[in-house]
């Protein structure tokens, strides 16, 4: 990961915390029932999840108590508009995002000496089967502080009207118990320490729960699609709800999501479009094999690219060029089919969100294309980035250098 460090691609925004605020993050994980850290030194995201302490306890998603209970930490108002690299659901962002929103204000008092700790309640206390996700509608927000210091606030103020009722200011107890509550948590007469519950209401969303679903609600039928191929099959013996059911490597699915105009394509106005080729470049690589050439310089050179192309056998060639071979066909036979002709790889890969979907939806969309055909090294660093990383592990040194580049340029 080095390279993408170096290049500020690896969660590059995330804040280092050390000192006092690593106390405070403890506090918060004893109190949503969790176990500290050891680590003197971390980064977060806008969450509060730490890579450095996912690691340590083997556990990516330490800040859940089971699927159907995640949380969140704030401790300090910077986390305001960070990413949040390592969502357990799409809308994960989103519900910061209202957070911060609604309390900033709050929030940058709250954490000048205490921390926040967030409970996402959607009313379900257990998941107990994959349909349960159609349960997810109105989450509800709740927010906890740590030292429990809107309680201490109201025993302070209290504390002061006793002080101020008839001669008690001359009783030693009371200054003494008033000293004490000020060494300890400072003056809170004047402190808004008060969060009110936030409601976010969930369309369609994507859940690493049972492996990883996508539920598309705003359609003539919900429609479920999963990541994971046993809990399709529990699904689909479920006849409780009137959904359909897909597992994410159905073919039929992508015609289905075309119906439904979830997702088009246009092949002319893609073939112009620098996303076709980022794809075509990125499959090309997969073809070479003990170059005589760097796979960055073959990537980017057209003469290198047209060479090592030609040395090929022919049915790859065709898998390579089989979007331009459909379009020299087509003027020939309009009554050709895209699947005939197009490597089923580009086919997919270059489906796109109906344009008539709303921006979330349609990032939603982007991610579930990438996950079915991680071919444009962009688009998936955009829209799943741990998927990204795990997958940039296993490049080659020279394709690294060449998708580096292709990101940072924007290609």
């Amino acid at each position: 990961m080095d390279k993408l460090i170096k290049a500020n691609l690896y969660r590059s925004e995330s804040i280092s915390i050390s000192g006092k605020l690593v106390e405070r993050y403890n506090k918060c994980l004893l109190k949503l029932g969790f176990t500290k850290t050891k680590l003197k030194k971390f980064t977060i995201d806008g969450l509060g999840w730490s890579p450095e302490i996912a690691e340590e306890k083997g556990e990516k998603f330490y800040l859940n108590n089971g699927e159907a209970n995640t949380h969140a930490i704030i401790i300090t108002p910077k986390q305001k508009g960070l990413p949040v690299y390592n969502p357990f659901h799409s809308f994960d962002a989103e519900l910061m995002k209202a957070v911060f929103k609604k309390h900033e204000k709050t929030i940058n008092d709250i954490t000048r000496d205490s921390a926040i700790c967030i409970d996402f309640d959607q009313k379900i206390d257990v998941f107990y089967e994959p349909l349960d996700v159609l349960r997810y509608k109105d989450i509800v927000i709740k927010f906890h502080l740590i030292d429990n210091l809107n309680k201490a606030k109201k025993e302070q103020l209290k504390l002061i009207e006793t002080f101020n009722y008839e001669n008690n200011f001359i009783d030693e107890k009371v200054h003494q118990q008033l000293l004490a509550s000020a060494k300890k948590y400072g003056d809170l007469r004047t402190r808004n320490l008060t969060l009110e519950d936030i409601v976010f209401t969930t369309e369609s969303f994507y859940t690493k729960a049972f492996g990883g679903i996508y539920l598309l609600r705003d359609l003539a039928i919900p429609v479920l699609i999963f990541e994971d191929e046993e809990a399709y099959k529990e699904a689909i013996n479920d006849t409780t709800y009137d959904v359909l059911m897909y597992h994410i490597s159905h073919s039929e699915m992508i015609e289905k999501l075309i119906s439904y105009n979830v997702i088009e394509l246009e092949l002319e106005e893609e073939n112009t479009k620098k996303r076709y080729q980022r794809i075509q470049k990125f499959i090309f690589s997969s073809y070479l094999k003990e170059t005589r050439h760097p796979i960055k310089e073959i990537l980017q050179d057209g003469i290198l690219f047209k060479s090592y192309l030609n040395k090929m056998d022919i049915s790859s060639r065709k898998k390579i060029m089989s979007l331009e071979r459909f379009l020299d066909k087509k003027k020939v036979s309009k009554n050709i089919e895209p699947k005939e002709i197009i490597e089923e790889e580009i086919y997919i890969a270059l489906h796109k969100p109906h344009s008539s979907l709303k921006p979330n939806d349609q990032d939603l969309i982007w991610s579930l294309l990438v996950n079915i055909a991680p071919k444009d090294v962009l688009f998936l660093y955009w829209y799943d980035k741990e998927q990204f990383y795990e997958s940039f592990k296993n490049y080659d040194d020279s394709l690294q250098d060449w998708i580096i580049e292709t990101i940072l340029s924007g290609f």
